[in-house]
């Protein structure tokens, strides 16, 4: 018995660590649906006004309505599109209505497009407020001489073209378009892996039960 005392417990006490680590990941996995749930519903919350300036982050994926004109001014976001390849998203200078400078994502257009003339053109934009995060330590500085950036910089965005550091993602453009495809907000790029690593942690555990069951059944074999 002496000699099956230490296995038997470090194999209870690691099938025990390994299915509290499994039960952890399904409680994320609750909470994460219940996160994108609820931004789910900000998003397709019914449009409302620009909110007064100096507007932050807490009001992340609010949707609102914008009319105006862009300026002509706009800055390319290198990017790519499953069904189209590489290209570009476009953040436009935007005047609304009473007067605002505000940026809007317009969203996509592909590479042989890059050039093509988007002079100043009156819209009416819906969309959703954003404050993108997409900067790291590997993020290469803008091209600003071709226009070019290699991700969404808010600030420095709106310092460049000269707006306030707002920016509205459209879902829906009323006017010409002048050829850009919206790219509307979605949950789809938030990741949600904790139902996959639940299950890795379960198996686990059933690998180290099946594990300690052979070497138990290997020393009592022994022992007779």
């Amino acid at each position: 018995m002496r000699r099956i005392v230490f296995p038997l417990i470090l194999g209870v006490a690691g099938v025990a660590i390994l299915l509290s680590l499994g039960f952890w990941q399904l409680g994320r996995l609750g909470w994460k649906q219940a996160m994108l749930a609820e931004i789910t519903a900000q998003i397709t919350a019914a449009p409302q006004a620009l909110p007064a300036p100096g507007a932050t982050a807490a009001l992340k994926y609010t949707p609102v309505t914008v009319t105006g004109r862009t300026t002509g001014q706009e800055l390319l976001v290198l990017t790519g599109q499953k069904d189209f390849g590489p290209g570009y998203e476009v953040i436009s200078a935007f005047e609304t209505a009473d007067g605002r400078r505000i940026l809007i994502d317009r969203g996509f257009v592909p590479e042989a497009a890059r050039r093509s003339p988007r002079p100043a053109v009156p819209l009416a934009v819906t969309g959703n407020l954003h404050w993108p995060s997409e900067l790291d330590r590997y993020t290469p500085a803008p091209d600003l001489a071709a226009g070019i950036w290699f991700a969404r910089d808010l600030p420095a965005m709106a310092a460049h073209l000269g707006t306030e550091p707002l920016l509205v993602v459209a879902a829906s453009v009323a006017g010409d378009a002048q050829g850009i495809a919206p790219v509307p907000i979605t949950i789809e790029g938030i990741r949600n892996e904790h139902l996959n690593y639940a299950i890795t942690w379960f198996l686990l555990a059933l690998v180290w039960s099946g594990m300690t069951a052979y070497l138990l059944w290997r020393i009592r074999r022994k022992q007779f």
